[in-house]
């Protein structure tokens, strides 16, 4: 009997632990239940969730942008830098031109330079030839750089003439080498002129070195217009006479010629040389047109005068031609 009882509690106590459990699990499921409907909010929470970001994302945007904005004023700084070197290399010409007081130019005024005496010294030369506008370089025949000097000047894209030498009045003075004398003949005269003609050749013209008392004289100026125009090359009367005879033979002969207006180094200074060009600029404004001749021995201040007066003189509207191609022609 009292195992009977005892299985029987047994029992009854497994039953109830049963339900017990039972009751437990039913009393836990709905939690469960409770948790999934919870997390059901969750999808919503995950939803919201990128909208949260999208706004951090627009945070550093902006950030981005404030640092470009930097970036810009930088951008435009260095732009302003750069520009601000051109403009002062647009006010550079300005004291220039008030350094030379230049006037201005009018009727198309032309200026042509002329440098006597090439061949002497090539060093001295090329001063000349390196200067900013185009020049006539008259070379000297017969000496240790005659050829030499001439090939220089033209292929520096220069003009070529013969400084031919003539014998002046002074019957003291030494013209060179290859030089026209009083005592020749026709003949003599004929040859020497091409046999210098040839040498320094090809040129475009040619003028007188010395030549005071052969410019004088109409019967040999007439052989020396003749042989130029036979050549095809111009003559150039550097006036070293007052009383030249060569625009009368060249009236009577019917032949055009250039003549010298100016020196600008019959005394050798600076001073000098810029009156000179100053009286220069206005015979170019009377007549349209000047050759000033100067001597390639001014190395030491000649060219360095007119690279300094280049720039104001173009601003102030004069042009620079050869000779061969100026408006200075005579007819």
């Amino acid at each position: 009997m009292l195992l009977l009882l005892i299985n029987t509690v047994s029992r009854n106590r497994e039953n109830e632990d049963l339900k017990q459990s039972a009751s437990i699990t039913e009393r836990f499921e709905p939690e469960k239940e409770n948790k999934t409907e919870v997390q059901i909010p969750e999808e919503n929470i995950e939803k919201k969730a990128p909208e949260k970001t999208k706004q951090e994302e627009k945070k550093p945007a902006k950030k981005e942008e404030e640092k470009k904005q930097p970036e810009k004023k930088q951008v435009e700084q260095k732009e302003s830098r750069v520009t601000e070197p051109k403009q002062t290399e647009e006010k550079k010409p300005e004291p220039v031109k008030s350094l030379f007081a230049f006037e201005e130019a009018k009727n198309n005024a032309q200026l042509c330079f002329v440098f006597d005496d090439g061949g002497q010294n090539l060093e001295q030369l090329k001063q000349f030839l390196n200067l900013p506008f185009p020049i006539t370089v008259a070379v000297l025949p017969q000496i240790t750089h005659s050829v030499e000097a001439a090939d220089l000047v033209r292929k520096s894209g220069n003009e070529v003439i013969l400084h031919q030498p003539m014998q002046s009045i002074n019957a003291s003075i030494n013209p060179g080498p290859g030089a026209i004398t009083p005592d020749m003949t026709d003949d003599q005269i004929i040859s020497q002129l091409f046999v210098n003609i040839n040498q320094i050749g090809p040129i475009a013209g040619m003028n007188n070195h010395e030549g005071s008392g052969i410019t004088a004289d109409a019967e040999k100026m007439a052989l020396v217009l003749q042989m130029a125009s036979e050549n095809g090359i111009y003559f150039l009367d550097s006036r070293t006479n007052v009383e030249t005879t060569v625009p009368y033979v060249a009236k009577e002969l019917g032949y055009s010629y250039y003549e010298r207006n100016i020196f600008l180094d019959n005394e050798k200074t600076r001073a000098n040389a810029l009156a000179e060009l100053k009286k220069g600029l206005s015979l170019a404004n009377k007549n349209g047109s000047v050759i000033m001749i100067g001597h390639i021995w001014s190395a030491d201040f000649l060219p360095a005068l007119l690279k300094e007066a280049y720039p104001e003189l173009k601003e102030k509207g004069y042009t620079f031609s050869l000779v061969s191609t100026s408006k200075a022609r005579k007819n």
